[in-house]
């Protein structure tokens, strides 16, 4: 049975103020919420509609009604189980090598999830984000990662601060930037992604040292842009095809 206390705290988590003051945030679903389980994020407390997660300290694990699962629900069709776990303490240490991407005030939950499972997929394990992005906590943003922020470490970061400082290239992508595919590209680097509705920054800009763009090859050369998950996806493969 779910308190009327644990479901003020817990559909409190669906707001970041409330994710900092507890520091804790939720997860939804048996493929997330097995990731998260299986990695270093410390579970508060897990419930359940369903016989499964015996493992979990009975303390810790909740057999609830799909009524109960509902009402702390963040989802508009609730899951099977819902996962309480500890934010643990922010990483500091900003990368200084590999293959990086930055994202400059990127604001959709489902875009930032997304580009956090990118990541993961092409091998990059730094995300460094802007203060203005969304909040890696949102339980959106860990819904779409479908668990890969167990393995991408996100950081929150001045970014040009970042950029104006690093020895790395700092690659931009933009309409008018080179051709993606006609590039030699290095596996050391970083690369920036913009906000969705306005792209990189002026102040980041300043700051990029190549620009790059996906070239539009449809005959009326009409689509504005991409989808800043789409374009991250097909700029990573371009990165790590030199190493096949």
């Amino acid at each position: 049975m779910v308190s009327k206390n644990q479901i003020k705290t817990i559909t409190g988590l669906q707001q970041k103020k409330y994710r900092k003051e507890h520091k804790m945030f939720i997860a939804e679903g048996v493929k997330v919420v097995e990731e998260l389980l299986n990695s270093h994020f410390e579970l508060q407390q897990l419930f359940t509609t369903q016989n499964d997660f015996t493992d979990i300290p009975h303390e810790k694990r909740v057999e609830v009604t799909d009524a109960e699962l509902k009402k702390i629900s963040a989802l508009t069709t609730a899951n099977t189980c819902l996962a309480v776990f500890s934010i643990p303490e922010e990483e500091n240490k900003l990368p200084d090598s590999g293959l990086i991407v930055a994202l400059d005030e990127v604001r959709d939950p489902g875009n930032l999830g997304t580009i956090i499972r990118m990541c993961d997929w092409f091998g990059v394990t730094h995300l460094v984000c802007s203060y203005g992005c969304v909040d890696v906590y949102n339980p959106k943003v860990i819904q779409a990662t479908m668990g890969s922020v167990t393995r991408v470490k996100v950081i929150y970061a001045d970014l040009q601060d970042y950029l104006k400082n690093t020895s790395l290239s700092v690659y931009g992508t933009f309409m008018d930037g080179e051709n993606i595919y006609t590039q030699s590209l290095p596996q050391n680097g970083i690369v920036v992604f913009g906000n969705e509705a306005n792209g990189i920054s002026k102040e980041i800009e300043d700051v990029v040292t190549d620009k790059i763009s996906i070239p539009r090859f449809g005959k009326l050369q009409q689509t504005e842009s991409l989808n800043v998950a789409t374009a991250t996806a097909i700029i990573l493969s371009e990165f790590r095809r030199s190493l096949s």
